[in-house]
């Protein structure tokens, strides 16, 4: 690769502390506005509308942005998950509101066993990624990578991917797992015991990742959209997530008429952006039963060089695995 490609590549995390950041802004009277609390000046009713205009939005703005190569890939991702590369053989990974692939193509690039399964509510947006990903040399990407319409936050996942017996199955299946280690009994190390597939569905997946994909989706259906990542995976996968975090930089440009929400806000377009602490990424997942694994801030100055300005940009780093 290039040394720009070189340097897109590389994972930074610590560039400065995010306590340091909190501090200025909590102490900067421009930015009060983002602390308060938020009341709902509109009937619930109303919200409830406005909620269901997301996805609808979400389409305009793919639509929008279905040409050129609007998002850039997400080189950086196998060093911040290096579990996609030393993953067991044919591993299924769900990347849930893929766009036109930006984080896809890395994944299938590093791994040339693993199989990758991509969601994204808009179809228009499934095409260019088909397009893209089709067009790279990727070893046997006709066979690695399916892309299906779905919008996970309001319809869940469809049960090909898990069906409800296999979701029984996996839960009896640990109830034995967990009654043969209290006895001394060896396991099936290979992990074949919670994958097995059948004609109905493909059996869950071994990872999901969630890449800036939460923050688009309502507050409220926050946690039935994790519940609905979960249920696929296998007892023992892990879900990836990245995402904004508070104070970063993008937060902090929104106008005060823009917020929708506590640490919650409103683009033009429509479009909306949460900014998470660590304490509510911790309480969503590990509400619907996830085991935390690892869980920071990426704090990342950004510089543009041809305005001269240094940006500082706040991210959630997040490894969490269903119990096994």
């Amino acid at each position: 690769m290039s040394a720009e490609a070189v340097a897109e590549a590389e994972y930074f995390s610590k560039d400065f502390e995010w306590e340091t950041l909190r501090q200025e802004i909590e102490d900067n009277p421009s930015y009060q506005y983002h602390l308060l609390p938020f009341t709902y000046t509109t009937p619930s009713q109303q919200q409830e509308i406005q909620v269901s205009e997301d996805s609808k939005a979400w389409k305009r703005f793919h639509l929008r942005h279905s040409t050129g190569k609007f998002f850039k890939e997400r080189r950086y991702l196998l060093k911040e998950f290096p579990e996609l590369v030393s993953c067991k053989e044919f591993s299924k990974v769900l990347e849930v509101g893929c766009g036109n692939g930006s984080s896809v193509i890395p994944i299938l690039r590093g791994n040339q066993d693993i199989i990758v399964y991509a969601c994204d509510c808009s179809s228009e947006t499934l095409e260019r990624a088909k397009e893209i990903v089709h067009s790279t040399n990727i070893f046997a990407v006709q066979n690695r990578f399916h892309p299906f319409f779905c919008d996970f936050a309001f319809t869940g996942f469809p049960k090909w991917l898990v069906c409800d017996s296999c979701v029984e199955s996996f839960s009896l299946k640990q109830q034995e797992y967990s009654s043969d280690v209290k006895e001394g009994g060896v396991a099936d190390k290979s992990g074949s015991y919670l994958s097995r597939e059948c004609g109905c569905c493909i059996g869950g997946v071994d990872f999901v990742s969630l890449i800036f994909t939460l923050s688009a989706v309502p507050q409220k259906k926050m946690s039935s959209a994790i519940m609905e990542c979960f249920s696929v995976l296998k007892p023992g996968g892990l879900l990836l997530f990245r995402d904004y975090g508070l104070y970063d930089m993008t937060m902090l440009r929104f106008e005060q008429e823009k917020r929708v929400g506590f640490r919650e806000y409103m683009r033009s377009d429509g479009t909306r952006s949460y900014f998470f602490c660590l304490d509510t990424v911790r309480d969503l997942f590990v509400g619907v039963g996830f085991i935390e694994l690892e869980l920071e801030y990426c704090c990342v100055k950004s510089v543009n060089r041809r305005k001269g300005k240094s940006m500082q940009r706040v991210w959630v780093h997040g490894k969490f695995q269903k119990p096994a």
